[in-house]
């Protein structure tokens, strides 16, 4: 009894992720995280860094992740003790430029050759995920990011705390204004964290992603886990062929 229990289990498993991948095949918008998924680095470290401010904000960070503060409440803090300035933000893209992941930009072109719509929502910053979106073709108005804010002389004001990506489940938030907008039906979150996890629903399907940072709870709850994206590029090179192979006249 229990071996047949264990083999519909993983029939089951088998079956869920044959149905994400024709979700994703017929995706009308991919959304993607960007922080340790289009890019390598996590945004808010690296401008840390660059002000001076690392591993404070590493521990700060560490505490934020066990305990019961909100993403707002956590972003406030880390971005009190930051502190950057426009200068050193403009600074931080010119001399330490986001590093894209390996396959993301074919990915993000095969998916526009498709026509379906490619989003970057994030938790960080918007000045670094634009310079991001101009590299990879995405237009600006399909980027949903955190707004700095700086006084007339360009020291730190703040950040803007109406964006929908400021809160927690921010993510899912814009995946549902996204649905309702443009009256999409498959939309897809792929990503590395648990806030990307948490998007799906009201997100059609979660793709989780290792390929920079393998994040134990996302790998093991989610139920289609890449650490390449080489492999939706197959997905989609393997649907091409299909509907190439259905178009020839006997």
């Amino acid at each position: 009894m229990a071996i047949v229990w264990a083999l519909r289990k993983v029939h089951n498993k088998m079956s869920s992720l044959s149905q994400l991948k024709e979700i994703f095949r017929r995706a009308d918008a991919v959304c993607f995280d960007v922080d340790s998924t289009v890019i390598k680095e996590e945004g808010i470290d690296e401008l840390a860094k660059f002000c001076g401010v690392g591993d404070a904000v590493a521990e700060m960070t560490r505490k934020a992740m066990g305990g019961s503060l909100t993403f707002k409440a956590a972003l406030t803090e880390r971005l009190a003790l930051i502190h950057p300035s426009r200068e050193q933000v403009q600074a931080l893209i010119t001399e330490h430029p986001p590093r894209l992941t390996e396959g993301i930009k074919d990915l993000i072109h095969r998916l526009h050759q498709r026509n379906i719509q490619v989003f970057l929502i994030s938790g960080g910053f918007r000045s670094i995920v634009e310079h991001v979106a101009t590299e990879l073709d995405i237009p600006l108005t399909n980027v949903y990011a955190n707004r700095l804010k700086f006084y007339f002389n360009g020291e730190y004001a703040g950040f803007d705390e109406t964006q929908l990506t400021a809160e927690s489940g921010g993510k899912g938030k814009v995946i549902g204004l996204l649905k309702e907008k443009f009256g999409f039906h498959n939309v897809v979150m792929i990503g590395d964290g648990a806030t990307d996890m948490e998007a799906c629903p009201p997100a059609d399907c979660f793709i989780g992603f290792g390929g920079n940072v393998i994040r134990q709870q996302v790998k093991e709850k989610a139920k289609w886990y890449i650490t390449d994206f080489e492999e939706l590029l197959q997905e989609l090179d393997n649907d091409s062929i299909k509907m190439n192979h259905n178009e020839i006249i006997y």
